[in-house]
This record gives C-alpha cells, structure tokens and sequence, in this order.
C-alpha cells in the first residue's frame, strides 16, 4: 500500500518511522511520502491561509496551495501499473465517524492520501476539486466528538489502524481476530505471568482460574461473557446500535449469556418443533445446554423478554468465509405470541445490528416452511436456487440498501 500524507507540520509523520509500521515501511510493505504543503505556496512567506469570507474568527487554508499539492501527488503515480488513483481521506470533526469497519474497507485500496487540515479548516473548493477534477474519492474522516489543532493526530491513528490490517504487518494474523470492535464487542481482559501477584504488601491479586483450567470451552465462555460485561459497562451504544421498535419495544433485551442457554433451548424446541421432526434439525431436538451455550461465542444473541420470560430471540454474525455477508439465524417468538407482527420486527431489528461493512443478509429456513418463506419474501429476500446449507433447507438473501 502507498500512503501519501500533505501536511504544514511534516515533521508530526516522524512517528511512523517506529514499530510495527516503520518495519512495515522497511520491509517494503508500505510506501509512506510526507510532502509540506508550503512548498506549493509561491509567496515568500510560504502563505496557505487567509481571513474567511463572510467574517468570523480563525483562518482557512487556502484553494491553490493545496490544489497543486494534491495534484502533484496523482501526478507522482501517473505511471503505476494498476492505473489507481488515490483515495483522499480528509480528517476533520465534521467527517463520518472512523470505525474498525471503515478501518478495514481503507485497508483495501492500493493508495490512499490524507489532507490534514488546520486553522478553521481547509477552502470547500478543494473538495470539490479533488473529487470532480482529479476524479477521486473523498472521504471526511472524524475520529469523534471533540476537535483537535489539526489533521496530523488523526492521520497517525488511521495509518496505523489501516496498516496493521496489511498483510505481514502483524506478524500473528491470529491476534487481530477477537480484538475490540471486530464484532461489535470489546476485547476480553487479559492476563500474563505470574499467575498470583503481590501488588502491595498484603494484597495478592490472582489471574482468573477459569484460565489456568485448560478448559478451553469454558476458557470460550469466560472470554464471550467478559466481552458482553464489559461492553455493558463501558459502551452500551454498541449493544443498542439499533433500538426495538413497535411489539418489541415493550420488551426487555439484552445480549445473551450462557446463563440464558436453558431458556433458549426450550424457546427453540417449542417455536421449530414441525422443523425438528421434519428436517431432523438440531439433531432431531438433542441439542444440548452445553451446545447452545458454546454457539453463543461464535453468534452475538439477543433475548427479548415480558416479565422475566424469554419469549423472543435471534441472532447473527458477519459470515466467516465472506465477512460482507451478515448471516441471520434463530428467529424465534413465543408460540402464544406468534401472529403479532413480532416475527418481521425481529428479523428488521436482526438486520439493523450488521456492521457497516455488510453489504449482504443471510438467512435460512426449511424448504416447505411456507409461512417462514412468505414473510422473508415480502421482507425483499429471494431465495437461492438449490439446496440450502442443511438438508431439506433453502438458503435466501438480500442486498443492503
């Protein structure tokens, strides 16, 4: 990947000479240029700002200087095998919140330019022309809620969220799989040696014993219910991307644990008991607690009760052999509430909780479930042609809009 940088303050970019992304550039896996933008002001004060039309405090960076620094960059890759042509990505407050998602789909692009802006920011024209003159992608990036002096902070934490998804970078591929926000949840604690510690004179602080058990089902979920807790705690935004709405809203909810796998085993047993005998699914209703429970670490679950009872739930994942792909599963309601309407809130609630870089929904149901078939239809999805992906199953899918 090239990663070119414009910038008043060049000298800020130092950092990515070290660690992780400076061997990463040493070892040719990143091609990192900084350019001062001064050096396309022709003045001889070097000049890149001037006062706002209109009034007001604060400066703006001037059109031209940075018309010419942009320019010079997709100049500089005019003879570049692939053709590509720089992805501008423009820090500021303003911009679409940076999330791991978006930190994945920059991960992707061959080139990649960052415009730090300073002062009160940098003349719209320039936006302008980047994206209709020089035919590029602009994305405003904002890294949250709060403003900072410039664009330089915000470019360190992007490249360095981007380039440690570049392959060879981290050298344990494995590492970036259950880190905090890959699937909606933060990352488990973590514990090294030794495992009892003496932190002050008397006071000895152990390492979970679940982790020294060698258990690693119940290492699984420890882990899972650490990650649920801790992202209750310290941001329940991620648990209610997107609230209930109309039956569902009368309902409590929350993200399932393992203590919930007795409930939902009954729940399904009582709401697919025509499917079970039918497809032979969930072995045939032999599906065990301890089953249900270790699929809660590879799904994210919902539970929907009515005064202490589970009388609704599903789930859904990002699909590990096509993570664009959003699979939703175990739609469930309570036979008695069945009928209501509450069965296509669930599934529009399923699809309301996929990342952003889910570009597809997932589901599946029994080949002569007519009723199931009718209410996915009319929810937009179609059906694939063939066997689904258990016997006697059809498969169906739905572009997102």
């Amino acid at each position: 990947m090239r990663i070119d940088v414009v910038s008043i303050f060049p000298e800020y970019l130092a950092p990515l000479d070290l660690s992780l992304i400076g061997k990463a550039r040493r070892d040719g896996l990143l091609d990192v240029r900084v350019h001062d933008l001064r050096e396309f002001a022709h003045d001889r004060h070097r000049t890149v700002d001037d006062t706002p039309y209109g009034g007001g405090a604060g400066m703006v960076m001037k059109p031209q200087p940075w018309a010419e620094a942009l320019d010079a960059v997709v100049r500089s890759g005019a003879g570049r095998a692939d053709g590509a042509r720089p992805r501008l990505v423009v820090p500021g407050p303003g911009g679409t919140p940076f999330t791991q998602a978006m930190a994945r789909e920059l991960a992707q692009e061959p080139w990649l330019a960052f415009a730090c802006g300073r002062y009160e920011g940098i003349d719209e024209r320039v936006y302008e022309h980047a994206a209709q003159d020089l035919g590029l992608r602009v994305d405003v990036v904002s890294l949250g809620d709060y403003v900072l002096n410039g664009g330089e902070v915000a470019v360190l934490a992007v490249t360095e969220a981007v380039a440690r998804l570049l392959p060879g970078v981290i050298g344990n591929a494995e590492s970036l799989v259950e880190e905090s926000h890959e699937d909606g949840l933060l990352e488990y604690p973590v514990y090294t040696k030794p495992a009892s510690w003496e932190s002050a004179p008397g006071t000895t602080r152990d390492v979970p014993r679940v982790l020294l058990s060698g258990d690693h089902r119940a290492i699984a979920q420890w882990r899972h219910q650490q990650r649920l807790e801790r992202t209750a705690a310290r941001r329940p935004d991620l648990l209610h991307a997107s609230q209930p709405v109309g039956a569902l809203a009368d309902l409590d909810l929350a993200l399932a644990t393992a203590a919930d796998a007795p409930e939902l085993m009954v729940l399904t047993r009582a709401c697919w008991v025509g499917e079970i005998a039918r497809y032979g699914m969930f072995g045939a209703g032999e599906e065990s607690v301890e089953q249900v429970a270790d699929d809660l670490t590879r799904w994210q679950t919902w539970v929907f009760r009515s005064g202490g009872r589970l009388v609704a739930s599903v789930r859904g994942r990002l699909d590990p052999q096509d993570p664009a792909t959003w699979q939703i599963g175990r739609l469930m309601v309570a036979p008695d509430l069945q009928h209501r309407g509450i069965g296509r809130e669930l599934l529009a609630f399923a699809e309301a909780q996929a990342p952003a870089g889910a570009t597809a929904y997932w589901l599946n149901t029994g080949a002569g479930s007519d009723r199931n078939l009718r209410i996915y239809r009319k929810a937009g999805y179609r059906v694939r042609p063939g066997e689904g992906s258990f016997p006697g199953t059809v498969d169906l899918t739905k572009r997102r809009r």
